[in-house]
């Protein structure tokens, strides 16, 4: 029988060594092992204890769960949250990650609403796969508000109207849309549309609500906010340079200061400090290429919770 404790000659030494490599490394069974050495099986299963036990095998198992806690843990702390949620990553692919996302905050938004609560909302692709993932929800009175204007001057489909109706049809409600372009073309041209009287109980509900649901953009070519007919040649060019991406459609830069203070001017949406005011400002978003607007949206201090993918989790960590 062999031990741990046994001191074994340099012919069993190769013999636990060559069951080992066939074992663990090769996948040849146990009992194919004993064939193939005329050994009873039993003493393949010892050869291979000793393997274990004496340091010659080292089994380990990545587990890519295993610290999510802690990296929650971690992000709140270092951007001064009250909740950091971690998707159990499964792929690597965007869509799947939005999925994740997805899923995720949809459950979250489940657990914090109360009774009366106003949630309010942006639109693209990270929170259509939220409302993808939308149950039906026993809250009263709940009431949905877009944060920014709705309108886009391309064919590119920016998912507000989905959105809202899946928000309609979980919260039964009827969500209020800002049926107006989120960027101006001149601050006079959007001081004159705010002061509608309907476009601004629009706003007060945004600005009242207790949750503000966002994500964050980029500043790279196929940026949604750079597709939807907004923004001149130069204005984009200007952005890259000196903003990392957005929230609800304002541009920050590194820091997470407004980047470019006079085109806020003419932007259709909630001021981006007032997220700070919010019960629940809850952040969505993940991705290698939503990395550095998500690390700025978060030292700019707009998010109080934060729902993203593990390895963009790691990332801010070391950032």
């Amino acid at each position: 029988m062999v031990m741990r404790s046994e001191k074994l000659t340099e012919t069993q030494l190769k013999l636990a060594l060559r069951i080992a490599r066939s074992y663990y490394l090769d996948k040849v069974s146990q009992t194919d092992i004993a064939k193939n050495l005329e050994i009873s099986r039993p003493t393949v299963s010892r050869y291979l204890q000793y393997a274990v036990d004496t340091g010659m095998v080292d089994i380990r198992i990545q587990d890519p769960f295993e610290n999510v806690g802690s990296l929650e843990q971690d992000l709140r702390t270092k951007y001064g949250l009250k909740r950091a949620i971690v998707v159990d990553q499964v792929g690597e692919s965007y869509p799947q990650i939005l999925e994740q996302l997805g899923q995720a905050t949809a459950n979250y938004l489940q657990e914090i609403v109360q009774d009366g609560d106003t949630i309010g909302l942006s639109w693209g692709r990270t929170m259509a796969a939220v409302a993808d993932y939308l149950q039906p929800s026993n809250k009263k009175d709940v009431q949905t508000v877009y944060l920014k204007g709705t309108v886009a001057n391309s064919s590119r489909n920016n998912y507000a109207s989905y959105i809202a109706e899946k928000f309609n049809q979980a919260f039964s409600t009827q969500t209020l849309i800002l049926p107006v372009p989120v960027i101006f073309d001149n601050q006079e041209t959007r001081d004159a549309v705010l002061r509608d009287r309907f476009i601004h109980q629009i706003m007060e509900t945004a600005a009242t609500a207790e949750i503000a649901l966002f994500t964050v953009g980029t500043t790279r070519d196929d940026a949604m906010l750079f597709q939807l007919g907004y923004l001149t040649a130069e204005q984009i060019a200007y952005l890259k340079q000196h903003a990392v991406g957005d929230a609800i459609s304002q541009f920050i830069d590194r820091k997470g200061q407004v980047a470019d203070p006079q085109l806020s001017k003419q932007t259709m949406a909630l001021p981006i400090e007032q997220l700070k005011l919010k019960r629940h400002s809850i952040l969505v978003a993940g991705g290698s290429t939503k990395l550095a607007a998500l690390h700025a949206a978060l030292v700019g201090g707009y998010a109080s919770e934060l729902i993203t993918d593990l390895e963009d989790a790691k990332q801010l960590i070391e950032m």
